[in-house]
């Protein structure tokens, strides 16, 4: 088919691409005489994981119990029939990501799964394994994209809705190899801005919450503009803030917060030249 891992398609690329049609998670192409496989967590009707390697994949069916018809078959016969199996994941919402040519790693087996009407049904589980890309890689953004949407629709749903769904529920956590990169961090700006607050949190004004075992009080550095949007790693754009407070940041990300730090960074910043004049 011409594409590598990675390449990333619209649903009418896709549907193009191999002659398929635009709707459903499993796409049969007789013009390719191969299958495409979606997993798109962000319709959220299945429960697709990957185990390491292994992504369990869910059958075809909204209702009822799922049994081997239709595309369900053509999966399960798909390596005796000659069929490739291409695999897809939606990685960000409208972004169909190809993780490549995809063969059955196991046995099929059975699992309950609650329905579009949370009813509680038997649907088919596809072990499935990438066969020249043993780690299923993505961005640390994309892996936070996911998180946040699975996070909303769950607030969505009722607590008997919750409950439902939990009670059918593995434990087992779907796993992924994320990319993220890092930024070494210049440890005198550290130690500067953790030794300027003194023990305090320069945004709650409070005490750090504990003291660490070799006796500094516990105070996170923080860079008011995030290193990853282009701050700089320099005493005028770092503060020290307890855990609460460096955790509201990341996540409320409030404008009136960043002001704040920004005028304290600034003042840390001018006692640092003062000290040195």
């Amino acid at each position: 088919m011409n594409l590598k891992p990675g390449t990333v398609l619209s649903n009418k690329e896709l549907s193009q691409h191999f002659r398929v049609g635009n709707m459903g998670g499993m796409r049969r192409s007789t013009a390719y005489n191969c299958l495409v496989l979606i997993s798109d967590p962000f319709k959220a009707d299945y429960e697709d994981k990957w185990h390491g390697d292994i992504l369990h994949y869910t059958g075809m069916g909204k209702k009822g119990d799922q049994d081997f018809s239709r595309q369900n078959k053509t999966l399960r016969d798909a390596k005796h029939l000659g069929i490739k199996v291409y695999l897809f994941e939606v990685e960000k919402p409208k972004e169909y990501t190809f993780k490549g040519e995809a063969e059955l790693a196991g046995d099929i087996y059975n699992e309950i799964q609650p329905d579009e009407d949370n009813i509680p049904r038997n649907v088919l589980m596809f072990p499935l394994k990438i066969k020249k890309n043993d780690v299923n890689t993505i961005t640390y953004d994309t892996y936070i994209t996911k998180q946040i949407y699975l996070a909303k629709e769950a607030r969505k749903r009722s607590f008997s809705e919750l409950r439902k769904r939990l009670i059918y529920s593995k434990g087992l956590p779907s796993t992924c190899t994320t990319i993220v990169d890092q930024y070494y961090r210049n440890q005198d700006v550290v130690e500067f801005t953790l030794r300027k607050a003194q023990g305090i949190c320069q945004l709650c004004r409070r005490k750090a919450p504990f003291i660490r075992p070799t006796g500094e009080p516990y105070l996170e550095v923080h860079h008011v503009i995030w290193l990853s949007r282009q701050g700089e790693d320099s005493v005028q754009n770092a503060v020290a803030l307890c855990p609460n407070c460096h955790r509201k940041m990341h996540i409320i990300d409030d404008q009136n917060d960043i002001t704040k730090l920004k005028n304290i960074a600034s003042n840390n910043f001018n006692s640092l030249k003062d000290d040195y004049e």
